[in-house]
């Protein structure tokens, strides 16, 4: 294991039973609520593949794995980017929540072997999406933003349902749409959020 990530990862012993060791990571470091979330989105995530034909195994386990690094205090984020040559883009150094995407690849790929880059690409931009997003990036960004990690119902969730029962990309628009309109309470407008809505919007 990469001595960075011994502080947050050593004491576990992965049995090799992805849902299982996934759960016991983040309910070890007092994150339940978390630990619910992912298993939800990771629900969704193989429904939605079944709907539009991608991978349902891909899905799942970036749902799985999409907040992992959320046992990452926000404080040593950018220091943690640094150790594995993650850029840091503009703005993401001061609200290093956002960097959580990014570094859950890293603990998906170091610590639990996912090596589909498909799989890598979806769980690195499933909070902004991105310009020219995958099919998979897309089903996971929307599972996530289905099932949120916030108390009660998204204010978007009837539309962006109406929209995912037929179009994926509709679906998206949904979401990016609703975001920009919430831009001046934003902490960071995320440049590739911004281009995302720019290529779907």
């Amino acid at each position: 294991m990469h001595p960075q990530l011994q502080p947050y990862f050593a004491t576990i012993e992965l049995t090799g039973e992805l849902g299982r060791d996934v759960t016991a990571v983040l309910t070890h470091h007092q994150y339940p609520k978390i630990a619910g979330h992912v298993h939800r989105v990771a629900q969704e995530a193989r429904r939605l593949a079944s709907q539009f034909g991608a991978d349902a195994d891909g899905a799942e386990t970036a749902g799985w794995l999409h907040d992992i690094s959320a046992v990452i205090p926000n404080e040593v984020r950018v220091e943690m980017c640094a150790a594995f040559g993650i850029p840091v883009l503009p703005g993401e150094a001061d609200f290093p929540m956002i960097l959580h995407q990014k570094l859950s690849v890293v603990v998906a790929r170091e610590l639990f072997g996912v090596a589909d880059t498909a799989v890598l690409s979806a769980i690195g931009c499933h909070t902004t999406l991105k310009a020219g997003a995958s099919l998979l990036d897309k089903i996971v960004f929307i599972a996530d933003k289905i099932k949120w990690d916030q108390p009660g119902e998204p204010p978007y969730l009837p539309e962006l349902e109406t929209a995912v029962a037929h179009n994926l990309d509709a679906a998206c628009r949904v979401y990016l749409n609703y975001l920009w309109q919430q831009r001046a309470s934003l902490r960071l407008i995320h440049p590739w959020f911004l281009a995302a809505y720019e290529e779907l919007g």
